[in-house]
């Protein structure tokens, strides 16, 4: 798979202990369904609820302890 996705397409991508990265056409909502202006093309989304920009990332992460990994993960 390509990581330059078509016009059309959405492409997320998870990082390990890292946030998930949306490329491709996409719209971000709120809660409340208003939408939400991210302000570029590529966005990281928060996943470990450290954010202070939440939902995107701002690299709070970096911050705090790895997480065990998966049960099953190889």
């Amino acid at each position: 798979m390509s990581d330059s996705p078509g016009e059309d397409v959405a492409v997320i991508r998870a990082y390990e202990d890292g946030p998930l990265l949306v490329r491709g056409s996409f719209e971000l909502r709120d809660e409340t369904g208003a939408v939400i202006d991210p302000g570029r093309a590529t966005i990281a989304l928060c996943r470990c609820g450290k954010s202070g920009l939440k939902p995107l990332c701002d690299g709070s992460h970096a911050l705090t302890k790895r997480r065990p990994p998966r049960e099953g993960a190889a």
